[in-house]
């Protein structure tokens, strides 16, 4: 039985190391992709009473959401 488990041991070891060759190889390819920087939504002016709560879509689509 004993050769059965160095065995295992020895397929987990080589897996391991290629999971590791991935992952490394994966790693020095990646900085070369440039991320897009995501839209900024234009900031809404403040209101000139206060407050700031406005009733925007997502805010619409929650309430939807909670509808029983």
């Amino acid at each position: 039985m004993s050769s059965k488990t160095s065995a295992l041991s020895r397929r987990s070891l080589f897996s391991g190391a290629a999971t590791v060759g991935a992952v490394a190889a994966a790693t020095a390819v990646l900085p070369g992709v440039v991320k897009q920087a995501a839209p900024v939504a234009a900031a809404l002016p403040k209101p000139a009473r206060g407050g700031g709560y406005s009733l925007s879509e997502h805010v619409q689509q929650y309430y939807q959401t909670t509808r029983v």
